[in-house]
């Protein structure tokens, strides 16, 4: 990943959620005084790394505050107290919602994952199990050892244990994917679920 020259070892949440801020890639986002979204606590067990935070989530600050949200809670078989407890963190491939593109949001800015997230998992030594939602944080994540296409990576999952989970996204507009794949939430989000029992 690439380092910033001059930077610190290791900061507080603090000083990289200023240095975000402050940051001129973010600075339309500061300007209108919008914050980066994310969920961290040196006590996390569980680390969730998705896509980017939404329209809806932009608004309300607050990580899966949405539909993909209530989804992803059930996935993983916890209620919505423990999900924004200080035992599960979120960390997604971009702080900020990337805009609208013409199929969908846009994609992950490269820069958040690469200059920031070393920084912040480095807080977080407790975390037993990252789960990997979608296309981008499975490609960076587990680059070279994924699959041919996501359905084939998701249905290897039991090979990233017990470091890496990777899952389809929870969005409603995944839901012909859903419905095509009924392994999945007969077959791995029972595991899944065992999994973050485990944990928590």
């Amino acid at each position: 990943m690439a380092e910033i020259p001059g930077k610190c070892e290791e900061m507080t949440i603090e000083e990289i959620r200023e240095r975000l801020e402050a940051d001129e890639r973010n600075r339309s986002y500061t300007d209108r005084g919008i914050h980066p979204v994310f969920q961290v606590s040196s006590n996390a067990r569980i680390l969730i790394i998705g896509q980017a935070p939404g329209r809806k989530v932009e608004e309300s600050g607050i990580p899966f505050n949405d539909k993909s949200g209530e989804t992803l809670i059930r996935w993983m078989g916890i209620d919505r107290e423990t999900f924004y407890s200080s035992k599960i963190a979120i960390m997604p491939m971009d702080f900020y919602y990337p805009g609208k593109g013409r199929s969908g949001d846009l994609p992950p800015r490269k820069f958040i994952a690469e200059e920031y997230h070393s920084d912040i998992l480095r807080l977080m030594p407790e975390v037993g199990l990252t789960i990997l939602i979608g296309r981008y944080s499975i490609d960076y994540y587990l680059k070279d050892h994924k699959k041919k296409n996501l359905t084939e990576t998701v249905a290897a999952y039991r090979e990233y244990l017990p470091e890496y989970f990777p899952i389809v996204h929870p969005s409603p507009l995944n839901f012909r994917w859903q419905r095509k794949n009924p392994w999945f939430e007969e077959q791995v989000v029972p595991v899944l679920q065992e999994n973050v029992r485990r944990l928590l």
